[in-house]
């Protein structure tokens, strides 16, 4: 019989290591630099900071038991000249990716217009929202086929001469600088994006952002001082991103067996937590009892039932 995978503490337990191993970062991305290249510097600060936690500062030590991490992803790519909000997950975080797909995204943005703004510029405004047609730009790395994204809300925070400043929350994978194209043009002046900033990514939003050398200090902190009450603020268990996903509580049973790849049965079930009844192909997050996740799955069956799969394994967490 093989070893059980080790299910996690709940979150308020975990060790700072545990932590960094199945974290986020709500990141405030700095202009500069590309999402990917950021993702890489927190990776590889914290694989360095387990190994030194790991060594007791020993860089000789021939342990070969070092928690390590050797995977971060950010939260949908901003390019290098835009800031803003990007949730970045660390380890076992990373396989959670997909989330970021299913919540909408929020931007403030400066319409920088070739003209005059006209009198009639929020009636034009308020016509963009609702769904809209778009194609991805010739430097997109996704095929450049029409498709459709939904812009729920669209407003004017400030307006000059010839420049408007838009508040826009939108579906996720919409491109704001081809909105900005398009908006000039129904504007009558041409247009295009000046500076934006990502102010949300559901469910992390900017009210509590924090920058890479903030992280570092945290890491520095935990590591030179004994003292991780900073990384604790900065990091958050990876749960979080979750919190918008209907979730289902099982068994500790059912969660040893989830760990090894077998879907969720029945009998394992314990609560479905979730605002509206569960449907067939719902993706569902299972926690144990004690609120740590387990996995991503699809709904397949009734969870009320005394026997059956009820989800059927995306991401093993565990």
């Amino acid at each position: 019989m093989t070893q059980r995978q080790r299910l996690r503490p709940a979150p308020g337990d975990r060790t700072p290591a545990e932590l960094l191993q199945f974290g986020v970062v709500n990141l405030d991305k700095p202009p500069g630099p590309s999402s990917h290249q950021v993702s890489g510097w927190l990776r590889d600060a914290v694989a360095d900071a387990l190994a030194e936690a790991d060594h007791g500062g020993d860089s000789d030590s021939d342990n070969d038991t070092t928690p390590t991490i050797d995977q971060a992803a950010h939260a949908g790519t901003l390019d290098p000249k835009v800031t803003g909000c990007l949730p970045t997950m660390l380890g076992d975080a990373t396989r959670l990716a997909q989330v970021f797909l299913e919540g909408h995204k929020e931007y403030v943005a400066v319409l920088e217009c070739h003209g005059s703004i006209p009198s009639d510029v929020k009636s034009t405004i308020a016509e963009f929202e609702g769904p809209i047609y778009q194609k991805p730009p010739r430097k997109s790395a996704v095929s450049r086929r029409l498709r459709v994204r939904e812009i729920y809300d669209l407003e004017i925070l400030e307006q000059g001469d010839r420049q408007l400043l838009l508040r826009m929350r939108c579906e996720s994978g919409t491109y704001v600088r081809k909105l900005c194209h398009d908006l000039g043009l129904a504007l009558g002046t041409g247009g295009h994006m000046g500076h934006l900033r990502r102010t949300a990514t559901s469910p992390f939003d900017d009210t509590d952002l924090y920058t890479a050398t903030e992280f570092l200090d945290a890491l520095a902190f935990w590591l030179e001082d004994d003292d991780p009450s900073l990384l604790y603020d900065i990091v958050d268990p990876a749960e979080r991103i979750l919190e918008e996903i209907p979730r289902l509580v099982i068994d500790s049973t059912a969660a040893r067996e989830v760990a090894e790849g077998a879907p969720v049965y029945a009998p394992g079930v314990r609560e479905v937590v979730a605002d509206t009844a569960l449907e067939r192909g719902d993706l569902v997050a299972c926690y144990t009892q004690v609120g740590s996740a387990v996995c991503l799955g699809e709904v397949v069956g009734d969870p009320d039932a005394e026997s059956g799969v009820v989800v059927d394994l995306e991401r093993v967490l565990v």
